[in-house]
């Protein structure tokens, strides 16, 4: 298959071209510079310069490709819902030129789901819908869908290696500067989790494998990993004290991270794993944070 990767030189997207590449497809990889032209030909894809604000690029780049992975998303939280606007019109760019048949991937989050806190999130429930949520590319997705493009959503945990992670960073770095690794209440709020090459290969086996309409997939190994356990991996890591926090206190120390670092989020992966035949045998999330080099 011809494959077009939007964030083909991230964390994500370097193994999944790899992954592609690997099992015989053709990849067409979306940059903006030229570090990352020569990364995308040293793995033996195709370079297509543009980036996701720029839609004509977008549609050029997905014309005449059996499928799209889109896996880029600007992690600049400061202006958290222009991001969310700018990847809607991403999508729908993208979307608007496949063929009926043709596969469209979109990446979302777990957290999205219209779920209620402490309740194993399913592929099956549906996206929230509330107007304060400043990202859901899923609604756009399912538009997309209705016109006869094949379309599957990724639902991203953290996903993790012992170098990088999604979120963790983050934490890591509000308990560098105040001088504790902190965790909400009893802080048995959990968090799901995956190893990045093993989510990869779920993006390349949904490539591979997704059917007819609309399909959902999550990427997760750990169900949830409790958020104590992540602050007590990460104290030890840089040698502060663990300390539990009340919700107003938790809003001084993970300022913007706030509502997330108490949220309790369990994931299931059981359908998606049937689906797919994705059994993933990575370390788990507090194993690579144990491994990092802080």
């Amino acid at each position: 298959m011809r494959v077009l990767v939007t964030g083909a030189t991230g964390f994500i997207g370097t193994e999944l071209v790899k992954e592609l590449i690997a099992a015989g497809h053709q990849v067409r990889g979306l940059t903006r510079s030229d570090a990352g032209a020569e990364q995308l030909i040293a793995a033996g894809a195709e370079v297509h310069h543009g980036n996701m604000e720029d839609l004509d690029s977008l549609r050029r780049g997905a014309t005449g490709v059996d499928a799209v992975v889109n896996l880029a998303f600007d992690r600049d939280f400061s202006k958290f819902a222009q991001n969310g606007e700018n990847e809607r019109k991403a999508i729908e760019a993208l979307g608007s030129v496949l063929e009926s048949g043709k596969l469209l991937i979109v990446t979302s989050g777990t957290g999205i789901p219209n779920s209620e806190p402490g309740q194993l999130r399913m592929e099956s429930d549906s996206p929230a819908t509330h107007q304060n949520l400043p990202r859901n590319p899923e609604q756009v997705a399912k538009a997309i869908a209705e016109r006869g493009v094949r379309v599957a959503v990724v639902r991203l945990p953290e996903v993790h290696d012992p170098h990088r992670q999604g979120l963790m960073p983050y934490i890591v770095q509000f308990a560098r500067d105040k001088g504790i690794s902190a965790y909400v209440g009893d802080g048995s709020n959990r968090w799901p989790a995956a190893p990045v090459k093993d989510v990869a290969h779920l993006y390349r086996l949904a490539v591979e494998k997704t059917g007819d309409g609309y399909t959902v997939y999550h990427a997760v190994q750990e169900e949830g990993v409790p958020m104590r356990q992540i602050a007590e991996t990460i104290g030890r890591g840089l040698s502060v004290p663990v300390k539990s926090l009340t919700r107003e206190e938790a809003a001084n120390h993970f300022e913007w991270l706030a509502h997330f670092a108490g949220f309790d989020m369990p994931t299931s992966s059981e359908w998606t794993r049937k689906a797919l035949g994705w059994n993933p045998t990575g370390a788990g999330l507090v194993e690579d944070l144990a491994k990092m080099k802080y």
